[in-house]
Order: structure tokens, then sequence, then C-alpha cells
């Protein structure tokens, strides 16, 4: 639940423009500016940044505190995640409560979420030096890392819950299908990075034409040409466009193809949740598009692309396991 909140206070302070306002990086501080003269001196820090020459000249400080507290909460938030991560952990470790392999894991995790700090900083670091703006292949990276945190947490918990067996022959083939769909869910998450980094969902805002073309022009003009998927607005924006379609189309397939499975744990329902829910992201995206990019629509359809996630990888779990064994692993027995 933390890492989901961490997840959409990243995005709102994305699209509210409000991510390069803390213009330094210091991982043990936690404190914001308390007096009047401490607000001032980092308002005229962030005053040194191209930020504020380029957009924000005429900004005031109760407008700069505007923007500072997201980000401020969002880094507070990814440092209570940590702790409220590491402190059990810890006590796991210490009382001999998890076993070797298991908390092998769970370093990792914790790994991974220092990492995924750096790697914050990184992406901010990058609108900080000659262009307000950040990388896109940084902010993707950074939402790429929090998808691979965020599902290998779920798997491992999913893993405490539910032994995994061998997927029974009978649904091999739809196994595999699902799990192509959900490699294709993750590329289309990862390509609607660039659609935020390039502030691509601004332009092209009629659906299902692109300004009245099904191919908009300006498609393939950047040379060289393999730049146009990560850089070049129309391309990124369309090929967003057709990944979300082709996976929502893809989902709705493998839901078809569940309804005549046999009965396998909870996998129709959630199939059925998955379609449902397949359906709803879609909506929020055309209207997140159509309407230019409305701050709760589009938080929200970013959070709908992590409980399509969730349910794809439950699903997916669901048909590892053995439905007369149910017993965690890595903990000790009662």
């Amino acid at each position: 639940g933390l890492v989901l909140l961490m997840v959409i206070l990243g995005g709102v302070t994305r699209l509210t423009q409000s991510g390069l306002s803390m213009v330094e990086w210091q991982p043990l501080s936690i404190l914001p500016p308390l007096s009047e003269a401490q607000w001032q001196d980092t308002f005229a820090h962030y005053q040194q940044f191209p930020e504020f020459r380029l957009k924000n000249a005429h900004m005031t400080l109760e407008g700069f505190k505007s923007i500072f507290w997201l980000e401020y909460i969002h880094r507070l938030v990814g440092r209570v995640v940590g702790a409220v991560f590491l402190v059990p952990f810890l006590w796991f470790v210490a009382t001999r409560r998890i076993d070797r392999r298991l908390g092998g894991k769970l370093a990792g995790l914790f790994l991974l979420g220092a990492m995924q700090g750096v790697m914050g900083w990184f992406m901010v670091k990058s609108g900080l030096i000659e262009r307000p703006d950040v990388s896109p292949y940084r902010l993707t990276a950074h939402l790429g890392l929090a998808l691979l945190i965020y599902g290998l947490m779920l798997w491992t918990a999913l893993g405490i819950l539910w032994e995994r067996q061998t997927v029974a022959r009978a649904v091999r083939s739809f196994a595999r299908a699902a799990k192509g769909v959900l490699a294709l869910l993750v590329v289309t998450i990862l390509s609607g990075g660039f659609v935020a980094g390039l502030d691509a969902g601004m332009t092209y805002n009629t659906f299902p034409l692109m300004d009245g073309q099904w191919i908009p022009e300006g498609l393939m003009v950047m040379d060289p040409w393999y730049m146009n998927p990560f850089e070049n607005i129309a391309t990124v924006q369309f090929q967003h466009r057709w990944l979300a379609m082709t996976t929502m189309a893809a989902v709705w397939m493998v839901w078809g193809w569940s309804r005549f499975l046999p009965a396998v744990g909870s996998v129709r329902t959630l199939m059925t949740l998955f379609a449902v829910m397949a359906g709803v992201q879609g909506g929020l995206g055309i209207a997140t598009l159509v309407l230019v990019v409305p701050v709760p629509l589009a938080a929200t359809h970013q959070a709908g692309a992590f409980i399509l996630l969730t349910l794809g990888l439950v699903t997916i779990h669901q048909l590892h396991i053995s439905h007369d064994s149910r017993h965690a692993k890595g903990m000790p027995s009662a």
C-alpha cells in the first residue's frame, strides 16, 4: 500500500510541476524549512536553477511553498517506506523468524528500494542543469524500477501466502498467454513513462483520431529514425495509444479463454476483474487525453496501471499454487 501511495505521489508531483522544487538531495535529512529565514534561504537557492529562471520567474515565496511541500512529502514517504520495511525485516532476521532464502529476497528488495532513491535524484538532477525538464529516459527508468519493486514485493508476499507448484497441464497454454499479456502490459506502462516525460499528453487531444488523422504527420521525422519512439511526441503518443488498445484487447481475449478453463482457484474471477479493470483503465486514459491531463484523472490513470499489474500477477500466481496445500513458506510453523 505504501509503495502504491509513493507511486501516486510521484505522479502528482510530476503533474503539478513540483519535482524540481528541492534542488538538493539529503538522504538523512527529514526536516523541512521551519523558520521564515530558512524558507527564504531555500527559495533563494531554488532561484539559482533553470526552472525558476525560465518558467517561474514571477513566483512568490508562497507559490514556492506550494510546490515544495508536494516534493517534500514524496521524499518523506519514500523514507517512511524504507523504515517500515527495514525495521521489521531486521527484527525477523534477529529472531530467526524467516529462513535464509526469504531473507535474501527481502534484503534484495531493500537494496532495490535504496537504488530507487538514487534513481529519483538522478532523474531530478537532469532537470537542474540547462532545461527545467527531467530526462524522459530517467523518468521512465524511475517508473520501471517502481514497477519492478512493486511486482517483486507482491510476488514475494504471494509466495509466502501460497506455495507455488508446477502449472497444471490443462492450463499451461493459458498460463503462457497470461504471462505474455502481462509482459505487454509492462511495455505499455513504460511507454506511458515517455508520454509523461515529454508531456506528450498535452497534444493531439482527440480520440480515436490524432487531430483528425489515424496516422499523424511527423510520425517518423526524427533522424536517426530509431529516436522517434523515445523523443518524438507524435510517435510516443501514437505508440502508447496503440499499445494500450492492443493490451486491452489481449486482456479481453485471455478473459474469454478463461471461461473455458477447468476451475483453478480464483482464476476465472480474477480474469473477470482484470478484464473490467482493463476497460476502466482504457477509459481513464482516453478521458485524461481529451481533457488535457487534469491532475486527478492522470493520477488515477497511473494508479490504474498498478492495479492492472496487481491483478495480472495474482492471476498468474494462482495458476501456480496447489489448492490442496496452502501454507506459508519461509515462516516458522505453528
